[in-house]
């Protein structure tokens, strides 16, 4: 879709949308189109392309044919797209439910929906319906993202596009592939879960994100229609959680302080460590054999995996196998052959999936209600608003411009100024009122409205139901197909650790907490001015000045063991950052820098490692340059994701990785020869 195009769209859409009886097809491509060279055929097929592209903007375009003789011929029938059904209807919001939806469209942040989320509060900004309101302190929580397979599964489910990819069943170990229709996604026991028919089996299954094994292939050619009614929440509800089971492991003395924490001492006699499976009859010297409680083989594998060398896995042998494979996967993407490293001369590798002249259509329809409820904004400010440079939406403006009604004067045309910098619009033709909610964007703040819900000081007041109830009105049956998306709960596990924090937010009271750090393996006490609270998922983090550090830090409330005000006062020497939301990795001059290759499957962790540069790679992988303020725990990182991230640069602390990685593997090769399940 060249620029071209999106401005014969413009025009297009300005004309359908002024036009009272409608315009026949002939008027439209004499008019709009200047089309005289291509025949009958050709030019329908344009023009169906293009009805389809403004569909997907918002805009249905009606059909209108006149009753009597010579009805059913194409020729007399008339198009026009009506100036109500395609508008978002007024959405009045008072402050305490501005506070409620600002806080749901921000729980998405870099995941699928965030930038849906963005687009679904801009359009509220610029139909007047948001008012000024005041976050509360110590209720800023976000949705961890959720990967690229996440990205993929809401696009195929949204377009009802059945999907393909490689899966690792719980109940067998084994590897297959799976042709899916998708029909939701939600989180249920801290997993995400894709609930759809599988095809091979002719029946509803319930899929892990994390046991997928490939990325997700959209079979966009391909269609298939949900259940009426379908609920993913509701299916998820009748989910039974995995039991607890006993794993047997190898630990080396004095290490993983937090692993040691939820396990229990297990004499060697004991036996469980006699059982067929293990190794040996007694654990090596220099090692602790404990037994450690975990639900998900899947999920302990892939904390075990990034202990490395230090953590040797005895029984079951479906755990064992987990490890093993994850570490087996990180090693051989370390030993293939280097890519050449090289990225643009600034920022970062957009997104591949969308093309960037839709970006920019859709951009520009948002661009005019918002110039018309917020004139004079300097043009650096609305580029910022947008998320753009100013050489973009300069581009933008000039198409806008030359945009209007076909053969119109002048006065006919989008009227647009910013000679003086300050951005002012006179001319609006009829686009001032934004187009409704799109299913992402109303699946975005929906179901951010949803997860806010085991929040007990937001469920507990009206506005959440309120808030819930207008917008759910305003999507219409946009709305309705929000239910295909559920997401986890944010409420901390522990709350008292969270309400000393808030109340010293509340105090200005210093802090004196005692806090691990799974990174270092240590236990540390100090002393901190606490300055913000929020969440990923339900994990809270406390962002707060160290001064033992001297800086910025952020704090992960079920890793304190102790908080208390130590009865000094917080000093003023530091703000919490910016913007929201925070960044879990606060840059330092002495940080290092790090390039990363990331797997296809593993693109996503460029976001939530907050890349500075990408370049995207051929296959669907990319490069992510990447500030690391310690670097000693990047190869339990490399491993941890087994085979979706490796180390190119510096050599030293890839060489150190690969070393990491072989070390731990060869307490697995009994398990090398054979499968493991």
């Amino acid at each position: 879709m060249s620029a071209s195009r999106t401005e014969r769209l413009l025009n297009l859409l300005i004309a359908l949308l002024n036009t009272k009886y409608g315009l026949r097809r002939s008027e439209l491509r004499e008019k709009v189109y200047h089309d005289t060279t291509s025949s009958d055929v050709a030019f329908g097929r344009m023009f169906e392309r293009d009805k389809g592209e403004l569909r997907q903007f918002g805009f249905d375009v009606e059909a209108v044919t006149d009753t009597g003789w010579g009805s059913d011929d194409p020729a007399t029938t008339r198009y026009r797209i009506g100036k109500e059904s395609n508008r978002l209807p007024d959405v009045s919001l008072t402050p305490e439910e501005c506070t409620v939806l600002i806080l749901a469209a921000q729980l998405w942040e870099h995941a699928a929906l965030g930038s849906a989320a963005v687009d679904a509060v801009r359009k509220l900004q610029a139909a007047g319906g948001l008012v000024d309101a005041e976050l509360p302190t110590g209720v800023q929580p976000r949705i961890r993202p959720a990967g690229q397979a996440f990205e993929d599964l809401v696009a195929a489910i949204h377009a009802q596009h059945p999907v393909r990819f490689s899966y690792l069943a719980g109940s067998t170990g084994q590897e297959q592939e799976r042709l899916v229709e998708p029909w939701g996604l939600g989180s249920r026991f801290g997993q995400w879960y894709l609930v759809g028919h599988d095809r091979g089996r002719g029946d509803k299954r319930f899929f892990r994100l994390s046991r997928l094994t490939s990325a997700v292939t959209v079979l966009e050619k391909e269609s298939f229609t949900p259940p009426a009614g379908f609920n993913v929440r509701a299916e998820l509800a009748g989910l039974a959680e995995l039991p607890v089971q006993s794993a047997v492991v190898d630990v080396e003395h004095g290490r993983l302080l937090g692993l040691r924490k939820r396990a229990q001492p297990l004499p060697d006699a004991a036996p469980e460590a006699a059982a067929p499976e293990a190794r040996t009859p007694g654990h090596p010297a220099g090692t602790d054999r404990l037994a450690v409680p975990f639900r998900d083989a899947e999920t302990l594998g892939e904390e075990l995996a990034s202990y490395g060398p230090r953590v040797t896995v005895i029984s079951p042998p479906e755990l064992a196998g987990a490890v093993h494979r994850r570490l087996t996967a990180a090693a051989e993407f370390a030993d293939r052959p280097l890519p050449d490293v090289a990225f643009p001369a600034a920022g970062r590798a957009g997104r591949t999936r969308k093309r960037t002249s839709e970006d920019q259509l859709k951009r520009m329809l948002q661009l005019v209600p918002f110039l018309v409820h917020n004139q004079g904004l300097h043009i650096s400010e609305v580029a910022a608003r947008f998320g753009i440079t100013r050489k973009a939406l300069e581009d933008d403006l000039r198409i806008l411009i030359c945009s209007g009604l076909p053969e119109g004067y002048p006065d006919d045309l989008l009227d647009i100024q910013w000679d003086d910098d300050h951005v002012f619009i006179t001319q609006a033709l009829d686009l001032t009122r934004p187009v409704r909610f799109t299913v992402d964007e109303a699946c975005a703040l929906l179901t951010g409205l949803e997860t806010l819900n085991s929040l007990p000081e937001l469920a507990e007041g009206g506005a959440l139901e309120s808030v819930t109830l207008k917008l759910m009105a305003a999507a219409g049956e946009e709305g309705v197909k929000a239910a295909a998306l559920s997401g986890p709960e944010v409420a901390p596990g522990d709350s008292a650790i969270l309400d000393t924090a808030r109340a010293a937010l509340e105090s200005g009271a210093q802090l004196h907490l005692r806090y691990f750090s799974a990174q270092r393996d240590a236990v540390s006490e100090r002393d901190v001015d606490p300055l913000r609270l929020y969440s990923l998922d339900n994990t809270w983090y406390l962002e707060a000045y160290c001064h033992s550090a001297q800086g910025l830090r952020n704090f992960r409330l079920d890793r304190i063991e102790a908080l208390e005000p130590n009865g000094r006062r917080a000093a003023a020497t530091a703000k919490p950052a910016d913007s929201f939301p925070v960044k879990l990795f606060t840059p330092n001059d002495d940080d290092t820098v790090v390039v990363v290759e990331l797997a296809p499957r593993g693109t996503g962790l460029a976001d939530d490692y907050y890349a500075e540069r990408t370049a995207a790679l051929p296959g669907g992988g990319m490069l992510a340059e990447i500030r690391f303020g310690s670097t000693d725990w990047l190869p339990m990182f490399v491993a941890q994701h087994g085979g979706m991230v490796r180390i190119l640069q510096p050599e030293a602390l890839a060489a150190a990785s690969r070393e990491w990685l072989a070390a731990a593997l060869t307490q697995y090769e009994a398990f090398s020869d054979r499968p493991i399940d």
